[in-house]
């Protein structure tokens, strides 16, 4: 079986598309084929490029030619998003956000209304995430406004350690907002978002509203988390591949 045919395959099992994360982690256990190279992680990248075979809906996430009608229309890239696109982009980009606080063993939750949210076409956000309910961190008006930030990573304190607002089109001023409420908790402030958008956050922390926030807040392009959420599963096959535990 050639590398490309074992590519499609996953993506076959998988409906018609996979992360790279997913291909990662399967690619190179399925019989038959030989990856006769030092760089298999990188032949993989290089094959779901093959455009008469692919095609890419967000970083990092990509689906065979031959199932375009077979997917769930949100996924569908557009020039012009739809609503349904765009509430899929959210919570594409939040469930890539818990699965690599997962990885690094912290405690994971989404706010109750994103719950029944989906991931990717059978996976619910809810399904994800670690914590149910919100740990009672702080006083009951603080965590009220906590529950509504789209991904929290707990410590094993129980204690806020990132928190993390995916920003696709909406103001970024209420997510600063929420981080504020925080900003006495030794936490990492996140905006996830278009790349292109970073100046617009940057602009909005030059207020003074947002002073006492600014020096924690960081910024993490789509494609930057994308390449942090592959890299991590390639590093976990890569563990369990040479069976080291302490990794």
């Amino acid at each position: 079986m050639k590398q490309y045919e074992v590519v499609i395959q996953i993506m076959e099992k998988n409906g018609g598309f996979a992360t790279l994360a997913h291909l990662y982690q399967n690619a190179l256990r399925v019989p038959g084929c030989e990856w006769k190279t030092k760089t298999p992680f990188a032949s993989i990248r290089r094959i779901v490029q093959d455009e008469r075979f692919f095609f890419k809906i967000k970083p990092g996430l990509w689906a065979l030619k031959a199932y375009s009608d077979k997917l769930p229309p949100e996924m569908i890239p557009t020039k012009k998003e739809t609503g349904a696109q765009v509430d899929f982009t959210h919570s594409y980009y939040q469930g890539l956000i818990v699965q690599v606080g997962n990885l690094q063993k912290y405690d994971t939750f989404v706010p109750p209304q994103d719950k029944n949210k989906r991931f990717l076409a059978s996976e619910f956000l809810g399904n994800l995430t670690s914590v149910k309910e919100i740990y009672p961190f702080c006083y009951p008006s603080i965590v009220r406004r906590a529950k509504t930030i789209d991904v929290i990573w707990f410590n094993e304190r129980k204690m806020p350690a990132s928190i993390f607002e995916v920003e696709h089109s909406t103001d970024m001023r209420n997510s600063l907002i929420k981080f504020v409420e925080l900003q006495d908790f030794r936490t990492d402030m996140v905006i996830v978002a278009q790349a292109r958008r970073k100046q617009l956050l940057q602009d909005a922390l030059y207020l003074s509203a947002f002073q006492q926030i600014k020096k924690y807040v960081r910024f993490l392009s789509y494609e930057q988390l994308s390449d942090y959420h592959s890299n991590l599963f390639k590093l976990r096959t890569i563990r369990n591949d040479v069976h080291i535990s302490r990794w």
